[in-house]
């Protein structure tokens, strides 16, 4: 059965181009002009994939990731011709899987199609684990907890704190955070880090990866006055276990 893709872009003839690429590839496609339509669409139909333009008439796009929530099963990638790095963190933080950067080659947004049917399917048969399951990640111990010194971060409550007081975490740091203390003193790259946060094979800029650690130093090393995570020049980024 051919996948269903629900295109969402107001402009019509990059619309018409994209439809005519995917129908070529053998999927199924819906289209949308309109966010507030776009709603109403995901919301009664169920798509394998959204290809969501930010920039929209009625409710932009991340208005619209934002009101389907992250327990809405269809993966969403979004198109975009931002290209700050804020935007498509706030895209990733609304529950996008990937983000394609307008203009862009059709041949990176049917392979980005590809992979986001593979790794997010909706049934959720042979979805990636995030968590790093037999990726090499170490796994976390049997109650699902993971220390640093005082830091503690509970996966079943997902709570986050340091010296008893809780810290406020988005989910995607909240993930960065566990891969960091499931790999401590381990240096991870900025590829492999999006990869184990994001869950699938990223192409494009690794610069979210610093934006997230910016955030999580903000939060943590910051605000406790205390050095967790640790920059390794021109490789990447590593929680030592002990300093």
């Amino acid at each position: 059965m051919a996948a269903h893709i629900l295109v969402v872009e107001d402009e019509e003839k990059l619309a018409r181009f994209v439809e005519l690429e995917l129908v070529h590839e053998g999927y199924e496609v819906t289209k949308s002009g309109d966010g507030r339509e776009a709603l109403e669409l995901a919301t009664a139909n169920t798509y394998d994939l959204i290809l969501l333009d930010i920039m929209l008439p009625g409710l932009n796009g991340l208005e619209v990731l934002r009101r389907l929530g992250n327990s809405h099963p269809t993966p969403v990638i979004l198109l975009t011709a931002r290209d700050a790095v804020m935007d498509k963190v706030s895209g990733l933080d609304a529950g996008a899987v990937d983000y394609i950067t307008k203009p862009f080659a059709i041949e990176e947004l049917l392979a980005r199609v590809r992979v986001a049917l593979k790794l997010h399917p909706v049934n959720g048969a042979g979805s990636a684990d995030a968590s790093g399951a037999g990726s090499g990640v170490a796994g976390p111990d049997v109650e699902g907890v993971h220390r640093w010194k005082s830091l503690v971060l509970d996966e079943k409550k997902h709570r986050v704190t340091y010296d008893g007081k809780e810290i406020s975490l988005t989910n995607r740091e909240f993930e960065m955070l566990k891969v960091f203390l499931t790999n401590q003193d381990i240096v991870l790259t900025r590829d492999t880090l999006l990869e184990k946060v994001c869950g699938y094979d990223y192409v494009g800029e690794t610069n979210v990866v610093d934006v997230y650690v910016r955030f999580l130093r903000s939060k943590i090393d910051e605000a406790f006055d205390i050095k967790m995570i640790e920059t390794v020049r021109g490789v990447g980024y590593v929680i030592k276990s002990e300093q």
